[in-house]
């Protein structure tokens, strides 16, 4: 019996013909009554079956299958950079992600805004006014964990050129060697554009473009300065219009820039070519030229 229920937890439950998404105990326990495996047991039993075992069916990851055909390429060029993102700065090379939070929306609570209280927390109206949107542009300075951030009405190439130049004539680039610009593939940064406009600028340093993977936002670094700003600063959301918005998030970024940390990025090429290419061999890592 124990067996079979264990089995009956490693299937969908669709081939049981339950329109059900995923197993809980106690469907799995009426499942199996249903089709007489056991006569009654309790929905406590099969947990304690399973925990055994170590199956829990009513938990779910998502995943992605990579879909770039060129992906173990592009991210092992990325993921060496930020390895050596500090000794390339010693040798004035800069690597820098850069990115956009698109459509942020100028929400006001029309139930407005109460801090919290002895046993109440804070609270917030359901209902809201809509002021317009922002699109915050941003780059990463990977060795050091400083930004850079400005905000737009819009989110054009001619957005994200303006952009670039604020980057190019920023502190950040004086006197630097090369700068390598980790972006995605998205229409705003335009790549069948972007390299040409660069070289066209005859700046004093050069910039290496470097691609990510198609759908690999996850190896970007600069999501991780979005996740704490989306916690932090726009959840819950109560501004008047769009010059608030833009106020309390340009006064986040100059916070955060007091007290910068590189961001802990422990997935390594290593750990990449174990995940997706376990047949393929190891090799030690060579130094970024």
């Amino acid at each position: 019996m124990r067996a079979q229920i264990t089995a009956l937890a490693c299937t969908l439950p669709q081939e049981s013909g339950r329109p059900l998404s995923r197993w809980s105990a106690a469907e799995l326990a009426r499942t199996a009554q249903a089709r007489g495996i056991v006569s009654r047991i309790s929905p406590s039993t099969i947990r304690t079956w399973l925990q055994e075992e170590r199956i829990k069916p009513w938990q779910y990851h998502t995943w992605q299958k990579p879909t770039d055909p060129r992906f173990l390429e592009k991210a092992t060029g990325v993921l060496n950079l930020y390895e050596h993102a500090q000794q390339l700065a010693r040798r004035g090379e800069l690597v820098v992600c850069a990115d956009e939070k698109t459509c942020i929306q100028a929400l006001q609570a029309t139930g407005g805004v109460s801090a919290a209280a002895p046993e109440k927390p804070l609270r917030v109206g359901t209902r809201y006014k809509r002021h317009g949107i922002l699109n915050l542009f941003t780059a990463l300075l990977v060795h050091k964990g400083e930004t850079l951030a400005r905000c737009f009405e819009r989110k054009r190439f001619v957005e994200f050129q303006a952009f670039c130049w604020m980057l190019f004539g920023s502190l950040w680039c004086q006197g630097i060697r090369v700068l390598h610009l980790i972006l995605d593939s998205g229409p705003t940064h335009a790549p069948k554009q972007l390299q040409r406009w660069i070289r066209s600028l005859r700046l004093p340093f050069q910039v290496r473009v470097h691609w990510l993977p198609i759908n690999a936002s996850w190896l970007d670094q600069v999501e991780l300065v979005f996740s704490p700003l989306q916690r932090k600063v726009l959840t819950p959301r109560h501004v008047d219009s769009p010059a608030e918005l833009e106020q309390r998030i340009m006064a986040y970024f100059t916070e955060r820039n007091r007290h910068p940390q590189p961001i802990a990025w422990s997935y390594t090429v290593v750990k990449l070519k174990r995940h997706f290419a376990p047949e393929m061999p190891v090799r030690a890592l060579a130094s970024v030229s």
